[in-house]
């Protein structure tokens, strides 16, 4: 059974809060299109949420190195999880 610390819970929280956030652009957005608002600020909505979005899944991304880098530490981890990590965010 997994021990969650309190750096992991602060990750967690972080990412929900972000992602919240996120949530309610988008229904921003949504509300925009349907009152048939202007295109520039539809798209400037949207560019912001695709940003907010890369940044949230590099905070993701840099809590799970954390937790490889701990288990590597610990002779626990496997450098090819690191790299399938990479992969998927290439895609």
């Amino acid at each position: 059974m997994r021990t969650v610390k309190k750096h992991d819970l602060e990750a967690r929280t972080r990412v929900l809060n972000r992602l919240k956030r996120l949530e309610g652009q988008v229904r921003g957005l949504q509300k925009m299109v349907e009152e048939d608002r202007d295109c520039r600020e539809i798209l400037t909505l949207l560019s912001g949420i695709r940003s907010a979005l890369e940044a949230t899944g590099d905070l993701i991304f840099e809590t799970y190195l954390e937790e490889c880098r701990a288990d590597l530490a610990k002779g626990q981890g496997d450098t090819k999880a690191i790299v399938e990590a990479v992969r998927l965010l290439r895609r």
